[in-house]
């Protein structure tokens, strides 16, 4: 009876942080986010709050004041995806004997390996300004990798 409840328990402990649900905008990969694509599809002049924007690319990195009073918030990412690949193959043999006062042994061995290394960086810089209503009034990005 004991492990039967050990067991439920144990299941519930694996199953739990999948029924949570979402995570919190705070909690998500805001660098993944940001993307042209994602800016052209969320962004519109005139009809993205604040709080759209929040929810679609997290908090900004800096938040000013024009000279026109507009508030602007800037968003500036940036990604490096590193990739290792290696290859190769080896070959070996071993062998051991002996007794009745012989003995015996031998060794073979052949090996070749090759191994490379990629890196790329990207980066996103947006700023949006907002009207009087925290509504969207003007926006830029520009995007580079290398």
């Amino acid at each position: 009876m004991k492990l039967g409840a050990s067991f439920a328990a144990g299941l519930l402990l694996i199953a739990a942080p999948s029924l949570a649900g979402d995570k919190p905008a705070g909690d998500r990969d805001e660098a993944n986010t940001l993307t042209h694509g994602m800016v052209q599809m969320t962004l519109r002049v005139g009809e993205t709050t604040q709080y759209e924007v929040l929810e679609s690319f997290g908090g900004p990195n800096v938040t000013t004041m024009d000279a026109s009073g507009q508030e602007v918030w800037v968003y500036d990412r940036h990604a490096t995806v590193t990739s290792n690949k290696s290859g190769g193959f080896n070959i070996g043999l071993g062998m051991v004997g002996g007794g009745d006062g012989v003995g015996g042994g031998g060794l073979l061995g052949f090996g070749k390996k090759k191994s490379s290394s990629s890196s790329s960086s990207r980066t996103m810089m947006l700023i949006i300004k907002f009207n009087d209503a925290k509504v969207v009034s003007d926006f830029r990005s520009r995007s580079s990798s290398f």
